[in-house]
């Protein structure tokens, strides 16, 4: 018996296609990383009301949720860590919705070799600009003192910063880089709109940090941006987001029970 024919995709006009593009890119930021940004500028307001000054408040980044219950802290990070992937799902479906693919950004594993050595090196640049823009926004009161690691020493403590790690630039270079750049080329943004826009949303959830992780991020998103317009891909920047943030993590891990000043 033959199969039955597929109903063919039926895109809407060009007009209404491109406001449900920007209706569809206010929910998936509403629901991740816009959500994030939100969050960050109320914990922001509340730093800078605070009796202490800025350099003498610490944020902690990747916090115990079950202190002294080990296994069950596993079981939260864990979840926190596959809840954060959820968007960059969402993302794949719509692109699939869309007759397309998450290839279409560049998220795959087609350029290995040459993804991971374009992440090295874009980590390289990044990386050493970034920790002394913290420093100096840090001596300057302008910075909050931020704590890469708050897990307890236990044996999964470098597993898990490595896979939140990941799990940050993944979420972060597919949603505010690539399906964030995508949809706005597909609306008709100018391309010095796209990227202060890319740039902008990623320095927004970094607020909390305070100013020096406002503005750090985004010379990072603006930087990001003309990369992936070269490359065509977003799986170089995941490489270095991946490199800077676990050797963040797991180094601060490490060294802070060497290096008081941290």
């Amino acid at each position: 018996m033959a199969r039955p024919a597929q109903p063919e995709m039926i895109l809407p006009p060009g007009d209404r296609r491109r406001r449900l593009f920007g209706a569809e890119l206010l929910i998936v930021l509403g629901l991740s990383l816009g959500a994030s940004g939100v969050y960050a500028l109320i914990s922001f307001l509340g730093s800078v009301t605070e009796h202490a000054a800025l350099a003498k408040q610490t944020v902690s980044l990747n916090a115990s949720a079950a202190p002294g219950r080990p296994w069950l802290d596993l079981a939260y990070q864990l979840y926190y860590i596959a809840k954060g992937v959820m968007p960059v799902v969402l993302v794949g479906y719509l692109l699939v919705r869309e007759d397309s693919s998450l290839r279409a950004l560049g998220f795959d594993l087609r350029q290995k070799l040459r993804d991971l050595g374009r992440g090295a090196a874009v980590a390289a640049m990044i990386g050493g600009s970034g920790l002394a823009l913290y420093f100096g926004s840090k001596a300057a009161g302008f910075n909050l003192n931020v704590a890469p690691s708050g897990l307890p020493d236990v044996w999964w403590r470098i597993p898990v910063l490595v896979l939140s790690a990941c799990q940050n630039a993944v979420l972060e270079e597919v949603v505010v880089l690539g399906y964030l750049v995508r949809r706005l080329d597909q609306r008709g943004w100018s391309a010095g709109a796209v990227l202060a826009t890319s740039a902008a949303v990623r320095g927004s959830y970094h607020l909390y940090q305070g100013v020096g992780g406002l503005l750090g991020n985004m010379v990072m998103g603006a930087v990001f941006v003309l990369l992936y317009r070269r490359w065509g891909r977003v799986m170089p920047m995941v490489a270095a987001h991946a490199l800077i943030d676990t050797v963040a993590f797991v180094g601060y891990a490490l060294l802070k029970p060497h290096l008081g000043w941290l």
